[in-house]
């Protein structure tokens, strides 16, 4: 796993890093594939994005806004939700709401209770 996050030149992260949410929805609804591991999501506002099994292990999420999205089928190994706003936020089971708080307070990195 990476340890800086990247800003890649995939064209379905750049959706999300220009806001397009619904374009970026349509195109997974579609079948259309992208690899957003270890991505930088900082400051960027996700809301709305479909999350249900997209690998988003190691990503960045500083500042992000998170509000309402349903990661419960999502992998975050690795990530960081750091001062992230997560209101409505559906994560998955297996992080403790320990270690949420910690990410989302220090910035650690989530790691799996299970």
């Amino acid at each position: 796993m990476s340890s800086t996050p990247e800003i890649k030149k995939d064209a379905m992260y750049q959706m999300l890093r220009d806001g397009k949410i619904k374009e970026f929805n349509h195109y997974r609804k579609k079948g259309q594939t992208c690899d957003l591991t270890n991505c930088d999501f900082r400051a960027i506002d996700l809301q709305g994005m479909y999350a249900k099994g997209l690998d988003l292990s190691g990503c960045y999420f500083r500042l992000a806004d998170l509000r309402g999205i349903d990661f419960s089928r999502t992998k975050l190994d690795g990530a960081s939700i750091h001062d992230a706003k997560i209101s409505g936020t559906y994560f998955p089971d297996d992080f403790s709401s320990d270690e949420l708080t910690m990410s989302l307070i220090r910035g650690t990195r989530l790691r799996t209770g299970k």
